[in-house]
């Protein structure tokens, strides 16, 4: 079971995310907070798995709540999501040990399946966060890099988690299974000491393998 506080500063909102993620028999809402200083002190005493943050709220907000938490509890997973989601919160956020970031008009299956991808290890993030992402690390980086010693389907599984592929996403594209794909990734990870899948897509777009 996947426990799971919840931190929003709207009542309507928490109680929307409780009632989906009640629907579910994987996911268990242990706890809520509607302020930064509450979440902290929620995910601290609930011992979640994943924290569903919210960024924009009073007192205490999101992004110093995120830091805090990973304080103190580095193996809780912190989850995004909220409506602002432009580059004065993306890297801040990110900077805080966010694992991905997530728009408030995301499909409800999306949402679903983010928080069991940041339980995974994988770190989603809408397709419109993860390209600017892409896109402003491309103008802040000079050459491209040396081609690494990837076999040719690693360079395939690299150019997919570039393009914003999850896991078995790629499995399904290139017929295999989601243990290999999740092998492939820690293999390419070692390779390229890139150590989370934002830098590994940034690597993708710099080798030309994403269009």
């Amino acid at each position: 079971m996947i426990r799971v506080v919840l931190v929003d500063d709207q009542q309507l909102a928490r109680a929307g995310l409780r009632m989906l993620c009640e629907s579910t028999s994987d996911i268990e809402v242990v706890g809520e907070a509607d302020n930064g200083r509450d979440a902290v002190t929620v995910a601290t005493t609930a011992v979640p798995d994943v924290v569903l943050m919210d960024l924009r709220m009073p007192g205490m907000d999101g992004i110093t709540a995120t830091r805090r938490i990973l304080e103190i509890r580095p193996a809780t997973r912190v989850l995004v999501l909220t409506t602002f989601d432009d580059d004065d919160h993306v890297y801040p956020a990110l900077t805080a040990g966010a694992c991905g970031f997530l728009a408030k008009d995301v499909a409800p299956a999306d949402l679903l399946d983010g928080i069991r991808k940041v339980v995974a290890g994988e770190s989603p993030f809408s397709p419109a966060v993860l390209r600017r992402i892409v896109d402003r690390a491309m103008t802040a980086t000079r050459p491209a890099p040396a081609q690494p010693d990837l076999t040719d389907r690693e360079l395939d599984v690299l150019a997919l988690l570039g393009a914003g592929m999850s896991n078995a996403q790629i499995g399904e594209e290139l017929h295999v299974g989601v243990t290999t794909v999740k092998t492939h990734v820690a293999n390419i990870m070692t390779k390229t000491r890139c150590d989370n899948r934002v830098r590994l897509a940034v690597l993708a777009v710099r080798l030309g393998l994403v269009v």
